[in-house]
């Protein structure tokens, strides 16, 4: 993404304005980064440009009242020039969308914004902060209405704002409150979870698994994820993400639920495609209570959900149906939509949820705690997962993997880490207590030489990406520096290769 600065601001120091070059650069580079836009959005704005116009304070009201028939000095103005929505395209970009530069090639302009420097000035004082530090958030601001953000719903106002504070850390000029503010957001188990060690076997008001059941992309890890308040699950926008049954512990004083997130269920095509089906009926039937995701956007059950719900008939589990995405598609098709499901199966509860924002999670654990029995904790309360840092560093790799190359690779890659060492200041290996770095070498097995290419990208440009972002989440997770070596090797037919299935975990004989 390329942001062109001008000035049309009479009677302020443009040497100021200069100084906000370095903040500008960040902030295209955290915008391109995938937290704020879809890969295909990224892809598509890479080499597009928004107009970032510095103008007086007359300059800003006359736009005002021209364009919204507001007689009004404000703070910043944008203008979108494309459809997004949070970040994804509502309508894909068509030659009509396309300017010409001066050698004739053909450019993408997504949208222009204006900034009142005095007011900024004016504001920065009143706030007690940094000129820069307010520009870089009507900037910031704009830019994200650019990207299909916004305030006007409460919904939208709480996810905009989360981002606003997000783009503010990233380029270094964020509050200490609103850094806490999203540590608090990632890591927001509920505050009646326990402090301190509760040992497994201690007894439990409610203790029990969960099996989270669905089409592949329906949001059941988005919805673990959430859950949790950490990264167990990886999350993309292609089907069957999850290969494996990821068991995730959430703890209360009172609660201990254990989820197992299965993969999508659809139809195999190779060993790896029957062995990740089976485990996701294997998990169903091994729990205390299912639930079963459906997407609130379609409207009415799919083959996919009538299999899973004559199957769970036969198991006779309590089962709980839960809507996600309702409030993508509208609050109205939502009781519609229940009463078709609810003639199929008698479920327990039902509770629409959104697993991006939140919204009704709480009401969710609510409903499941109320069905779990008494019984032993069967995992120690300091436990979240049963994962490996190895596990999850691999998942994590391969979650950027599918982030950075969406369509054009088919779901058809792994990552086997070869080397996890850990280290201290002294460079000596460590059992992990004190550690401060941790040297992971990982290869990324895909099928076809053509699918080797674009992963490593033009002069290494895409592996570069894709190592970067890898080792941004994992050193999040670990909480210590990463040296991340990546290698990229063809395995043709690996999905029904017994040997590559075993290192990866995705053997159908290796499952307990």
């Amino acid at each position: 993404m390329i942001i062109n600065i001008s000035y049309d601001s009479e009677n302020f120091p443009e040497e100021k304005l200069a100084g906000l070059d370095e903040y500008i650069v960040r902030l295209s580079e955290a915008v391109m980064s995938g937290e704020y836009t879809s890969p295909r959005v990224t892809r598509a704005l890479k080499d597009a440009y928004a107009e970032i116009t510095f103008v007086t304070p007359d300059r800003i009201r006359e736009v005002n009242s021209e364009q919204r028939n507001i007689d009004k000095e404000t703070d910043c103005l944008s203008f979108p020039l494309l459809e997004l929505r949070e970040g994804e395209f509502e309508s894909i970009p068509s030659s009509g969308d396309f300017e010409y530069d001066d050698d004739g090639n053909q450019v993408l302009c997504f949208g222009d914004i204006m900034i009142n420097p005095f007011a900024c000035e004016a504001q920065a004082e009143s706030y007690g902060h940094s000129f820069e530090r307010e520009a870089m958030f009507l900037i910031g601001h704009s830019l994200l209405h650019l990207l299909g953000y916004d305030h006007i719903d409460p919904t939208d106002e709480k996810i905009m704002i989360d981002k606003q504070k997000r783009l503010m850390r990233d380029i270094g000029l964020a509050f200490d409150d609103e850094i806490k503010d999203i540590y608090e957001l990632d890591n927001h188990r509920d505050n009646t979870q326990v402090e301190g060690l509760i040992p497994a076997g201690t007894p439990c008001e409610h203790c029990g698994t969960v099996a989270l059941l669905g089409r592949p992309n329906v949001g059941k890890s988005t919805l673990l994820n959430y859950i949790t308040g950490m990264k167990i699950a990886i999350v993309s926008h292609k089907p069957q993400t999850t290969r494996t049954n990821i068991r995730t512990i959430y703890n209360t004083e009172d609660t201990q639920i254990i989820f197992t997130d299965t993969p999508g269920i659809h139809k195999p095509t190779s060993k790896m495609g029957e062995f990740m089906v089976d485990r996701s009926y294997k998990a169903a039937l091994g729990a205390d209570c299912v639930v079963l995701i459906a997407d609130g956007r379609f409207p009415e059950p799919g083959a996919v959900e009538k299999k899973l719900m004559s199957l769970l008939k036969e198991s006779d589990k309590k089962v709980i149906l839960v809507i996600n995405k309702y409030d993508e598609a509208g609050q109205e098709k939502l009781l519609p939509l229940t009463q078709k499901y609810s003639e199929l199966y008698d479920f327990a509860d039902v509770v629409p949820v959104s697993a991006k924002t939140g919204k009704n999670v709480d009401l969710l654990l609510s409903v499941i705690t109320g069905m779990l029995p008494a019984g032993p904790r069967l995992y120690d309360s300091e436990y979240m997962t049963d994962q490996t840092e190895r596990v999850i560093a691999a998942e994590l790799i391969r979650e950027q993997v599918l982030h950075y190359t969406d369509q054009e690779i088919p779901h058809g890659t792994a990552v086997i880490i070869n080397e996890f060492r850990e280290k201290n200041d002294e460079g000596e290996i460590t059992d992990g207590d004190d550690r401060s770095i941790v040297v992971i070498k990982a290869d990324i097995i895909c099928s076809r030489d053509s699918h080797k290419g674009i992963i490593i990208g033009k002069d290494g440009q895409m592996i570069k990406r894709i190592g970067t972002a890898a080792r941004r989440s994992i050193e999040k997770m670990l909480d210590c520096k990463v040296f991340l070596d990546l290698y990229v090797k063809v395995r043709t037919d690996w999905q029904n290769n017994d040997a590559i299935l075993n290192e990866t975990g995705l053997n159908k004989d290796t499952d307990e």
